[in-house]
């Protein structure tokens, strides 16, 4: 058995980037694998996981969880972006270069990569050069092509998940998830919600980061707020939809996960990413709200086998990452 350090931002209280923890380390044991999660909150990650976690920013908890693996999973999430924090994604690359100095075997692990600076672009091409790379989007893919990186295609690891067995689903229930940070997005939402309600819909406003999405869920007019940073909560209140819009990525990836149709707001380009891989519709950050209305209340379908081949593809890029 080999122990797989996983690097990405877990231990937030970001539903979204939850749900990838939680289907990284669900998949990583059902390979005979012994995932190390690198997380803000290691203890509550251990606990929520039921596997190894480490302190992402204190460098001996950090050596030490490196030392301790013969892998590190780079992934999944948007980690190598320099659009919101050069930072953020100096610290993702200065973890891959230390296990890189360290011998380990280092993959990229289903991320979208971008936006990026031309700076940022140069320094994410010498990070990932002969590093094997699989991206959850083509435009990733694309991205990457530009810098004169050899990447492959996989899929978000949320798609993994499965609901909790024997939900019903309601047709008339549609969930909308919104970003706070995304205030552009959110007249157009609040539009949206006031005419699915008008024509007879229920809606659900879930609140995918309690700490930044709770004030903007509670302003949308919605029958109902759910408020959650528990991944399984989220996807078997989506299960049980039979409609979502979603500003939040793993509002739209959950969605695909369960079956159930969905369209994007796309505040950035990985959520237009993933819903044109998808076949689904996806909308500006200021939607139509008459458009937008129309498709949940005729709960207009994704490509199902465009979903069904990102599924299989996400299940097939584990294969192989402890050799």
């Amino acid at each position: 058995m080999s122990r797989v350090a996983v690097s990405g931002y877990y231990g937030f209280g970001n539903t979204g980037d939850e749900a990838i923890a939680l289907a990284i380390s669900r998949e990583l044991r059902a390979q005979g694998h012994a995932p190390l999660l690198l997380s803000n909150t290691p203890a509550e990650t251990a606990r929520l996981y039921g596997c190894e976690s480490a302190a992402r920013m204190k460098p001996a908890a950090l050596l030490g969880a490196l030392l301790r693996s013969q892998v590190l999973l780079s992934g999944g999430g948007g980690l190598l972006q320099d659009k919101t924090s050069a930072r953020s994604m100096a610290y993702y690359l200065g973890v891959i270069s230390l296990a890189r100095r360290l011998g380990k075997r280092v993959v990229i692990f289903n991320q979208s990569i971008g936006p990026l600076s031309e700076e940022g672009g140069a320094k994410v091409a010498r990070a990932l050069r002969g590093l094997r790379v699989v991206v959850r989007d083509r435009g990733s893919l694309e991205t990457l092509e530009r810098l004169g990186v050899t990447a492959e295609l996989g899929g978000d690891p949320a798609l993994l998940l499965a609901p909790t067995p024997g939900l019903t689903r309601d047709e008339n229930t549609v969930v909308v998830a919104p970003r706070g940070d995304v205030q552009a997005a959110l007249p157009a939402l609040h539009g949206t919600v006031a005419a699915l309600r008008s024509g007879g819909r229920r809606v659900v406003a879930l609140s995918f980061m309690p700490s930044h999405d709770d004030e903007a869920a509670r302003g949308l007019g919605a029958d109902e707020v759910v408020s959650t940073q528990d991944p399984q909560v989220a996807l078997d209140l989506i299960a049980q939809s039979g409609f979502v819009i979603g500003v939040r990525l793993h509002a739209v990836i959950l969605a695909a996960a369960a079956g159930v149709p969905f369209a994007g707001v796309a505040y950035d380009p990985k959520v237009e990413g993933f819903c044109r891989d998808a076949g689904a519709p996806t909308h500006s950050v200021t939607p139509d709200t008459w458009t937008l209305s129309a498709q949940a209340l005729a709960r207009s379908a994704p490509d199902w086998e465009a979903v069904t081949a990102m599924k299989e593809r996400a299940r097939q890029s584990f294969v192989g990452l402890g050799k």
